[in-house]
């Protein structure tokens, strides 16, 4: 297994605040609107999906607020080279991917973004640490559940999972309780009622 050249980035901006924030299908406005609501409540990394070139706009205007307020914001469901390509010419700081594309993690490895294979399986798990990648996204974690995850930290201690897909206020403590590394949480980020459960689920695990 190789270094993981984006572990020292998600770790710095994770490590402390367990949360990394998506919000996919929104025009750019509302993107906007929920990513300042996200880095007020202490979020630093906000993925915006760019499945399809819709989505780029969106991305573009995270990205613009993102510089002027010191804030990091990433591509997701990053499947395929030209998303790569589109996602840098953007200026996303990272990228992330529902599973282990070798042509992405090639070029985003070339390009020097940082970058978070998904994976579901311990095979999975074991290509994305042969690529060398040790931060990876756990999905669909709600299907997969925090068992998976204490399951698989068993023979891979050293993998930090991102927990991401059907998490929120309600199970967020669960999957970190299970040994995730952070959580991405996409809709209670922008209720704040859910939001502050959310917090209070994070703090009843301290």
């Amino acid at each position: 297994m190789t270094s993981d050249p984006s572990a020292a980035f998600f770790a710095r901006h994770l490590s402390t605040g367990p949360v990394l924030g998506i919000f996919r299908g929104q025009d750019p406005r509302t993107t906007v609107d929920l990513c300042l609501r996200a880095w007020e409540a202490g979020v630093e990394l906000v993925e915006i999906p760019v499945q399809s070139e819709d989505a780029l706009p969106s991305l573009e205007a995270a990205v613009k607020a993102a510089g002027a307020h010191g804030k990091h914001v990433g591509a997701g469901t990053v499947t395929t080279v030209e998303r790569l390509r589109a996602a840098r010419d953007l200026g996303a700081s990272f990228t992330v991917a529902p599973g282990l594309h070798p042509s992405v993690v090639e070029a985003s490895q070339g390009a020097g973004l940082p970058h978070l294979p998904g994976a579901a399986t311990a095979t999975d798990i074991a290509g994305a640490l042969a690529a060398g990648y040790t931060w990876i996204k756990a999905f669909p974690a709600q299907q997969l559940g925090p068992g998976w995850i204490t399951a698989h930290l068993a023979p891979f201690p050293g993998v930090r999972f991102v927990a991401t897909g059907g998490v929120g206020p309600g199970n967020a403590a669960d999957f970190l309780a299970a040994g995730c590394a952070a959580v991405a949480i996409g809709s209670a980020l922008s209720d704040p009622g859910a939001l502050r459960r959310l917090r209070e689920a994070l703090n009843a695990r301290t």
